[in-house]
């Protein structure tokens, strides 16, 4: 069972709203991870089946506590300390929410596209909720917006972001990404190790199918 105790920077948690765990999501977790333990925060992905074998880049990944339990389970007796990131709420996350809640709770797949809202099985728990603007986020994206938010105060709306951006398949293929992302201090997108190379398989199988 994962320590719960309370550490210098906020809680993040991401609830597994899947029954199986797609590479993709396992680079999302493993960036999470290591950017939360970095940065003083810390990082639970919950409700993970026991039947669920992690992969080996997320049993290996600093920073990262699996929780068999849900959200309502862990934190029973502090539901007024946990903010639901949902797009749906009608405010807007803000540095003072850093002051009101302790943990911040993201839908497993938040990345869908196009979205399927299934952040809703949360939303019925009745968790306060906030949202980080009107453009669609992969999940670590959001985990690192929040955090730059509530931890670093700095205004939603202030965050340097990247919408829509290209990915360069081949000399004559490229895909754009339909969700808003951080721009790095490099002036790209930030996105986990090895994802474009898996954007860039799939694309490339895709192209296969096609043939």
């Amino acid at each position: 069972m994962a320590d719960l105790t309370p550490s210098a920077g906020k809680t993040f948690v991401v609830e597994h709203l899947d029954p199986e765990l797609e590479e993709w999501s396992s680079l999302e977790y493993s960036a999470i991870a290591s950017e939360c333990h970095a940065t003083g925060a810390q990082f639970f992905l919950s409700s993970v089946p026991t039947s669920l074998k992690l992969p080996v880049n997320l049993q290996q990944a600093e920073g990262l506590n699996v929780e068999t339990r849900g959200i309502e389970e862990i934190y029973a007796d502090k539901k007024d300390k946990v903010c639901l990131l949902d797009p749906a709420a009608s405010k807007d996350l803000s540095p003072e929410d850093g002051d009101t809640f302790d943990v911040f709770l993201f839908g497993g797949i938040l990345g869908d596209d196009p979205p399927r809202d299934r952040t809703s099985e949360l939303r019925k728990k009745g968790y306060q909720g906030r949202r980080l603007g009107p453009v669609q986020m992969t999940t670590d994206t959001a985990v690192r917006v929040t955090r730059i938010v509530v931890q670093d105060r700095v205004p939603v709306d202030k965050v340097p972001y990247i919408d829509h951006p290209e990915i360069k398949i081949n000399k004559y293929e490229s895909t754009e990404m339909p969700f808003r992302y951080v721009k790095g201090e490099d002036g790209r997108p930030i996105m986990p190790r090895g994802m474009v190379d898996l954007i860039m398989k799939d694309s490339e199988k895709g192209l296969d199918d096609l043939l």
